[in-house]
């Protein structure tokens, strides 16, 4: 479910177009103002990998094919801010899908944390400057109290799991397009790795996950090729709507 139009992604012998189109290496041809907009776009879903949207012929099944960057910023025609601002984002996107790392309380460097089950956390900056080990809290940000390690809460007042907290109180909502379904909670945690996603209730249940990059279905949360074993992607699934999620996830990285 990504919303697009593919109407401007058509075959590379359509004749009939008049518009200037650059032929991408699938075979899909695309002007490069709908080229840039389309990664853009893909950008701002947390997305750094471009791939084409265009139908294959005959078909209802995305092309998906992977442009390069390279391929992208010579056929997109992009300016120098555009590229800048492209591969900045790019990295952090990049980064952010394989490392969990938050700006420190006390020196505000970014720290990595290696252990996802641990909330409790070193920051060497701050031990190297002051020579003396300062540990924070991942959750609630406040210099760490009481036992370590834990996977919950620190020992001060109000640390509590935000992104939990909000999976607990958020709106429900309901996938129009989906026939005979009801209400479902408005924000998932990702199954694979307990990133917040939401659904724009445009398309189909299925999402992208824009950190681990994989698709599952926002309705019963399994991923889709599970899910689409015995329903489709317009159809209630075999299964009930999955109800609120009461813990989140952890990543376990391959």
């Amino acid at each position: 479910m990504i919303p697009f139009c593919v109407a401007f992604f058509l075959s590379a012998t359509d004749d009939e177009d008049k518009c200037l189109r650059a032929e991408m290496s699938c075979g899909h041809a695309v002007t490069p103002e709908s080229l840039t907009g389309w990664c853009r776009s893909l950008l701002d879903q947390g997305q750094y990998k471009f791939k084409c949207p265009a139908l294959k012929e005959g078909t209802l099944v995305r092309c998906d094919a992977v442009w390069s960057y390279k391929e992208v910023r010579r056929l997109a025609v992009l300016t120098a801010e555009e590229m800048q601002h492209f591969e900045e984002t790019m990295a952090h996107i990049a980064a952010a899908e394989f490392c969990d790392f938050k700006a420190c309380p006390g020196c505000k460097t970014y720290v990595e944390r290696e252990d996802l089950t641990n909330l409790c956390v070193q920051c060497t900056v701050c031990k190297s400057d002051k020579k003396v080990a300062f540990h924070f809290c991942w959750q609630c940000f406040k210099p760490w109290k009481g036992k370590a390690p834990r996977s919950d809460r620190c020992g001060n007042d109000g640390c509590i799991n935000q992104d939990l907290e909000l999976l607990r109180i958020c709106k429900t909502t309901k996938l129009f397009h989906v026939k005979g379904v009801g209400a479902c909670p408005s924000i998932r945690a990702c199954p694979t790795c307990g990133q917040k996603v939401e659904h724009d209730r445009t398309g189909c249940k299925n999402v992208i996950c824009n950190r681990c990059q994989v698709e599952f279905c926002f309705l019963c949360l399994k991923k889709t090729a599970d899910c689409l074993k015995t329903s489709s992607h317009f159809k209630p699934c075999s299964e009930k709507v999955a109800p609120r999620q009461t813990s989140i996830p952890v990543w376990h990285r391959s």
